[in-house]
């Protein structure tokens, strides 16, 4: 790739199409990715072109473009260009820096989240089944994406029942002596403690596998088989649990609603826009079993059609992930042969996108297509009524204007342990949980439960990165308006705070309990001006007292989250050398952590997996003063 930088003089240069002229006679035929900057360098946008010349010459012509082209066009005061080898390529880059810089006139999704798997390991004799969320590193069988967290539980909650596979840690595992309460409950085989054999554990592991691929009518027949053999033999117990298992299957495919049988691997994609608003519906079809769905709201790039908005969505949303054999979509999209192109290269296999227009595929869009609208319409509705409550808050609390970015601060800790604080984001369109953040406290000079030096810790180091990153506020991770959880004494701090740091222009609010402690009753305290309190059933008051809950709600879960991480820290986490599978060795062959702190050099090096030279480090670290 090579990048080209041309900038014109933003004071006196020319704008718009007399700029853009000037670019095009400097541009040649290559692919690549330009940007249209506007007069204060703000990336407007970022497009992809097959010949840069060709492309960008279309921007010159002052006729024939769309109000939102137009807008954009007229803004742009530079643009910058870097050129790829093939077109597949810029098409790539285009859509990375879409999500980089967040361009104005561009569509960008703004939530990305990884979505999770079932993981069936393959690393122990007995193998673990377990929901797995992230890079793929763990040796095993991966069968996903599923659309939530929720929609995995409830398989393997399910699965659990059918199948009777373990779900603890291989540590667990090891260190069991008894069944535990699963054995008990009849959702695990107990191969812990030896109530099945490793080839008997394996079929239940290959059923569960087969079931996962999509296996399902296959597995049914063979358990209705075996429960009918074992009825006839008059094991009737055995029978039982068979029946049960068969029933606990029915229920993991009742619950995924529709199962297409014709379509075996597909991610069916649907968009409904109404009101320059958009909602995309994302439906996972795997091993012919709907696996679940979840909707997007991208930003629609002030005005982008229904082409652009999907062919922006599928670009962003396959940037981290896999995307299915086949994407079956609600719209034709522009280039549909390039994006087919660019996600195989990414993919390393065929990726087939598709309009159904009949049958099954239909069936499953118009699906799809009916719950994007029913929830871009239940959208649109709760945006309202934030955008009342906004407008009711800045009225409220004297602000020159509803705010698009408030920012909600917490601390949590006991007696000064564990501590961190938070900082929960909510705007015109609810809880942005994306933008939630935690600082972990480090000030060692903090007096153990001195909540104005964690909260200066905590806002200092929020505001000197939001400085240093974009100390002009051109993005819009700049709040305007603080929401802290104290009254008088926190807001003066707050308020030295931003002054010390240069930062005195955000309005800032500090919610106090109020009289009693009493929910309903909080006191609302601004820098210079006297307390106040909102009626009881006025909007606004419940609207503070959820932001304030949120904000108490995520402080406290990192707290719990930090402290339970600390108590099931051990002391060979610190060991150089050791790592996952030589701590396993260790605490298999002493028993326990502290049994290794205490143990013997030729101990350590009895130990299979340990080398004389790590056991003598093990021995040092623990044995310093000789």
């Amino acid at each position: 790739m090579t990048e080209s930088i041309r900038t014109e003089n933003a004071e006196t240069g020319p704008r718009g199409h007399g700029l853009i002229a000037r670019y095009v006679r400097q541009l040649d035929n290559s692919p690549g990715v330009y940007r249209m900057l506007d007069e204060a360098g703000r990336v407007l946008y970022v497009g992809k072109a097959k010949s840069l010349k060709n492309r960008v010459s279309n921007y010159a012509n002052p006729n024939g473009h769309s109000a939102r082209i137009a807008r954009m066009i007229s803004q742009t005061a530079s643009m910058m260009f870097l050129t790829t080898k093939t077109e597949t390529e810029a098409l790539l880059l285009e859509q990375n820096l879409i999500k980089q810089l967040k361009p104005h006139f561009n569509v960008l999704l703004r939530d990305d989240k990884s979505f999770p798997n079932i993981l069936v390991t393959k690393d122990h004799a007995y193998p673990q089944i377990r929901k797995h969320r992230g890079a793929k590193k763990t040796k095993g069988a991966y069968y996903g994406p599923f659309a939530s967290a929720d929609a995995v539980n409830r398989t393997l909650n399910q699965l659990q029942k059918v199948f009777l596979l373990r779900n603890c840690s291989d540590s667990m595992f090891e260190s069991r002596t008894r069944p535990c309460l699963l054995y008990q409950i009849k959702r695990c085989s107990g191969p812990c403690v030896g109530k099945i054999s490793e080839p008997d554990y394996a079929g239940l592991v290959s059923d569960a596998e087969r079931f996962l691929s999509g296996k399902t009518t296959k597995v049914q027949a063979e358990l209705a088989a075996e429960m009918q053999d074992a009825s006839e033999a008059m094991e009737f117990e055995r029978a039982a649990v068979l029946r049960d298992r068969i029933a606990a299957l029915t229920k993991v495919q009742s619950s995924q609603g529709i199962n297409p049988r014709g379509v075996t691997e597909a991610d069916v994609i649907a968009l409904h826009m109404e009101g320059g608003q958009a909602c995309v519906q994302v439906f996972f079809i795997r091993a012919n079993q709907n696996w679940g769905n979840r909707d997007f709201y991208p930003r629609t790039g002030a005005g982008a059609d229904a082409a652009e908005v999907l062919r922006g969505f599928i670009g962003q949303f396959y940037d981290q992930k896999e995307p299915a054999r086949l994407l079956l979509l609600s719209h034709d999209i522009e280039e549909r042969e390039l994006m087919e192109s660019a996600l195989a290269e990414k993919a390393g296999r065929k990726v087939e996108i598709a309009v159904p227009q009949r049958g099954e595929k239909l069936e499953l869009v118009s699906g799809a297509t009916r719950n994007a609208r029913e929830s871009l319409g239940r959208k649109m509705a709760e945006t309202a009524t934030q955008a009342k409550l906004l407008t009711g808050l800045a009225e409220a609390f004297d602000l020159d204007e509803p705010p698009k970015r408030i920012e909600v601060y917490d601390n949590s800790h006991i007696q000064g342990a564990h501590a961190v604080g938070a900082m929960i984001v909510a705007g015109p369109d609810g809880y942005m949980k994306s933008q939630y953040r935690k600082f972990n406290i480090k000030g060692e000079e903090l007096t153990p439960g001195d909540d104005f030096g964690m909260m200066k810790e905590v806002l200092t180091r929020r505001f000197k990165r939001l400085l240093k990153e974009d100390p002009d506020r051109r993005s819009d991770a700049w709040p305007d308006l603080l929401l802290i959880d104290g009254g008088a004494g926190q807001v003066s701090v707050v308020r030295a705070i931003m002054e010390d740091l240069g930062v005195e222009d955000i309005a800032m609010i500090g919610v106090a309990k109020g009289v009693d402690r009493d929910h309903g009753k909080e006191e609302f305290h601004r820098p210079g001006k006297r307390p106040f309190a909102l009626k009881r059933n006025d909007p606004v008051l419940y609207f503070v007292q959820r932001l304030r809950d949120e904000a108490h709600r995520f402080a406290i879960g990192t707290h719990r989250a930090k402290r339970t991480k600390a108590i099931s820290a051990s002391p060979l986490d610190d060991v150089p050398g050791v790592g996952a599978g030589r701590k396993k060795a260790l605490l298999a062959h002493f028993g326990s952590a502290k049994a290794v702190t205490t143990a013997s050099l030729s101990d350590l090096k009895a130990v299979k997996g340990i080398s004389a030279a790590l056991a003598e480090t093990i021995y040092g670290h623990f044995h310093e003063n000789g």
